[in-house]
């Protein structure tokens, strides 16, 4: 993986870039198969804090944490080719975040609100990025992600608690582009997003028969800081409506 000039150039404009086959088929195969055993043998020893639910309180909305609670999933978001992939996007030295999902199951994966990563992140300056990877094929029908390009130029927009456990912060008023001018991140399974921490997106419930998941590697610069005010807002959302 090279971060080639023009992927620099489109991802400082845009806010957001797509790499096909970011991993191979087989390496969708071992995410699949690792995120199933997971589930299945590990994920009820786990603290609250390792996944969200959806309103049936069974199926996994989202996972987190993967980073901390998984040796396999940590060894992926640490591998050299990418964290060299997402220096140059990050301005610095990457630090790994978080590895997680959003699993969108079919007919009752849940939307995600018109947000900004950052409402979460909290980091100044705003050099954090998230790889959003396909596993399952993503489509127009079953929640793709639309982001807004060239939003992250505007810096931080207004927040407010969203209500949605595992997305509990969006914005105070959905962006005036119309969805029709959106990027609409339609991936095959090992395709990618890479998009800027404060790059406008959100995405529909999926009610189709097809689950769309997505597995998410976050990084950082080394130099950014927690910013106390982001980090106010955000903590206020959380107790409103927390994760678990």
């Amino acid at each position: 993986m090279k971060t080639s000039p023009q992927l620099l150039t489109d991802y400082e404009r845009d806010g957001v870039v797509l790499i096909p086959q970011f991993l191979t088929t087989e390496e969708v195969s071992a995410v699949r198969a690792e995120l199933e055993r997971y589930i299945r043998d590990d994920l009820s020893a786990q603290p609250a804090d390792a996944r969200t639910f959806e309103k049936d309180e069974k199926t996994v909305r989202n996972l987190w944490r993967l980073e901390k609670y998984n040796e396999w999933f940590r060894h992926l978001g640490e591998r050299e080719d990418i964290r060299a992939l997402v220096a140059p996007l990050v301005h610095g030295d990457p630090v790994l975040v978080g590895v997680e999902t959003f699993n969108k199951p079919a007919r009752i994966g849940s939307g995600v609100p018109y947000h900004q990563d950052n409402a979460y992140f909290c980091q100044s300056p705003p050099d954090m990025l998230t790889v959003w990877i396909a596993i399952d094929e993503v489509t127009e029908a079953n929640g793709p992600v639309f982001f807004v390009k060239g939003s992250h130029k505007d810096g931080m927009q207004p927040t407010r608690p969203s209500g949605v456990r595992g997305n509990s912060i969006g914005m105070a008023a959905p962006s005036p582009v119309p969805l029709s001018e959106q990027f609409c991140g339609l991936l095959a399974p090992g395709d990618a997003t890479i998009h800027q921490c404060e790059t406008i997106h959100h995405s529909a419930p999926n009610t189709t028969d097809h689950s769309r998941l997505g597995l998410l590697l976050v990084y950082r610069g080394s130099h950014t800081q927690t910013d106390p005010t982001l980090k106010a807002a955000y903590a206020a959302a959380v107790a409103m409506t927390p994760p678990a």
